[in-house]
């Protein structure tokens, strides 16, 4: 499975990335239920900006999502509202967030495109990062 020629009303593309963050202070915070809850935030954001999720994993002390983003809407808009709401969500629904975190994620993120190695390569990359 590679990498999806797209089409938007003017653009045909073919553009994917691989993005990784991290909570404030790199605390170890993502597991068990607030974990779930954040794949489920994560998965519905990437739809409602009309990109095309490929993979997503978490580890506690970071996220790995690989997305298909169309380049008109750009990528750091996506990770935008993806972190945006999450961070809204989950402290609001897990309280202990708020007390232990000024803010869920740091500012920064490390994107990456993958038009260099095979798709299929970073998929199993990230797909595989809890049996490293």
């Amino acid at each position: 499975m590679g990498v999806t020629r797209r089409s938007n009303a003017n653009v045909v593309f073919q553009c994917a990335f691989h993005v990784v963050w991290c909570p404030k202070y790199r605390r170890r915070i993502i597991g068990g239920r607030m974990e779930q809850r954040l794949k489920e935030i994560i998965c519905e954001v990437v739809a409602e900006k009309g990109a095309w999720l490929v993979e997503l994993e978490t580890m506690p002390d970071h996220v790995h999502l690989l997305v298909e983003v169309d380049p008109q809407y750009g990528v750091h808009r996506l990770v935008k509202a993806v972190k945006g709401r999450s961070s809204r969500v989950l402290r609001d629904e897990f309280p202990w967030l708020r007390s232990r975190l000024p803010t869920l994620w740091t500012n920064a993120y490390f994107v990456a495109t993958v038009g260099g190695a095979p798709l299929e390569v970073i998929r199993k990359y990230v797909e595989n990062q809890k049996n490293v």
